[in-house]
């Protein structure tokens, strides 16, 4: 069972008259066997710091922000809400006899991070949304071939509404023919859903001195026969 407390919701409002403000949220959760617990700080929706709670360090991902945050308090102040969690969590469990655990299926969709191009380096995305409970897991394959370097996955993130969201990534030279997959696990699929990527590139009439030349060429070609035939039957009459 997985349980997620988010602990507090501030608006913090620049002016008194202004109807909208800015969010500052603190999400904190824990899931049943010490898997995957998270703790994250946003604000309107852009991370500011986590903690790593297997290595006991804080990652900050605003710079603007580090100045102003003390990561040993974060780090204990983070065990200590774990804790708690886990605590609440196995209170609900019990309390409510084991009630059937809420599945959300994820959405999975793949892209390029760039504009493709045959030769050019770049990465492809897999985006796992709006699934619950986390964690997913995640595995690419190239041409049928399972690939490992170079690919990354993010920690899990939460959306308004509680599901959760997931990125993955693998690098790629894309060749003509190539074609990509990225296969996601998660408790909401009876087996592992799979999205394919192929290279599709476009050409368009860039070239004129070779497409769109030889074309003029050969229409000149087909204007010049005619007339040819044309004069030799009108000398024939």
């Amino acid at each position: 069972k997985y349980f997620f407390l988010l602990l507090f919701q501030i608006e913090l409002r620049i002016f008194s008259d202004v109807p909208s403000g800015h969010v500052d949220t603190y999400v904190i959760a824990c899931q049943t066997g010490d898997t995957d617990p998270e703790d994250d700080k946003e604000f309107d929706g852009d991370e500011i710091v986590y903690v790593d709670l297997k290595k006991k360090e804080w990652v900050g991902t605003m710079p603007d922000f580090l100045q102003q945050l003390d990561g040993q308090n974060l780090v204990q102040q983070a065990l200590v809400e774990q804790r708690i969690c886990k605590s609440n969590l196995d209170v609900a469990v019990k309390a409510e006899k084991n009630p059937p655990e809420k599945i959300d299926r994820p959405q999975v969709t793949v892209y390029p991070r760039d504009e493709v191009s045959l030769g050019g380096r770049n990465k492809l995305i897999c985006f796992v949304n709006n699934f619950f409970p986390p964690p997913v897991k995640v595995k690419w394959t190239k041409n049928d071939v399972e690939v490992t370097e170079g690919v990354t996955l993010s920690r899990y993130y939460p959306n308004k509404d509680f599901t959760f969201r997931q990125y993955s990534t693998v690098p790629i030279i894309p060749q003509e023919g190539d074609v990509y997959s990225c296969t996601v696990e998660h408790k909401g699929f009876p087996e592992p859903e799979t999205r394919f990527w192929e290279i599709n590139v476009y050409f368009p009439c860039i070239r004129p001195t070779v497409f769109c030349g030889v074309g003029l060429t050969l229409g000149f070609l087909g204007v010049g026969v005619g007339t040819f035939f044309l004069i030799k039957g009108n000398n024939c009459n």
